[in-house]
C-alpha cells in the first residue's frame, strides 16, 4: 500500500510533535521562569564567551578576563550574575576564586546552542 505525497508529510508532522523527552510533556511556571532567566543571561556575548571557556576547565576572573576581551572587573560583574542564578560555582584557592560550570546540563546547553550558531552562520 502506497501513500500519497501528502499523507507521508502529514505522518512526519505528526511524528516530529511527539515530544522526544518525558520532561517537556507539562512545565511549571516554575521551570518556563528557570529557562527564561538561563536564556537570558546567555543573551550577553561576554557570558558566554565566559561560559565556553569554562566549559572544559576551571578558570580565575583574570584568565576569564582575557578570553572574554574584558576587564577583570567586568568579568567579575558578569560572574557574579552567574553565580546568582547558580550557572557557575566559585571556589576560593588562596587569594583568587576559581569558577567552574555548575553540571553537565550548562555544558550541553552551550555546546548545543554554539554548534547552531555555527550552522547558521556557515550556512
Amino acid at each position: 500500500m502506497h501513500m500519497a505525497a501528502s499523507e507521508r508529510v502529514n505522518s512526519r508532522q505528526v511524528k516530529s510533535r511527539e515530544p522526544a523527552d518525558r520532561h517537556t510533556e507539562d512545565l511549571s511556571a516554575e521551570q518556563v521562569d528557570a529557562a527564561v532567566t538561563t536564556f537570558g543571561l546567555l543573551a550577553d556575548a561576554t557570558r558566554v564567551r565566559i561560559l565556553w571557556a569554562l566549559r572544559d576547565a576551571e578558570l580565575d576572573v583574570a584568565t576569564l578576563a582575557e578570553t572574554a576581551g574584558c576587564r577583570p572587573t567586568v568579568a567579575s560583574q558578569h560572574l557574579a550574575k552567574l553565580r546568582l542564578a547558580g550557572l557557575v560555582v566559585g571556589e576560593r584557592d588562596g587569594r583568587r576564586v576559581v569558577y567552574r560550570l555548575q553540571g553537565a546540563h550548562l555544558r550541553s546547553l552551550l555546546t548545543e546552542a554554539l554548534f547552531h550558531a555555527d550552522h547558521q552562520v556557515s550556512g
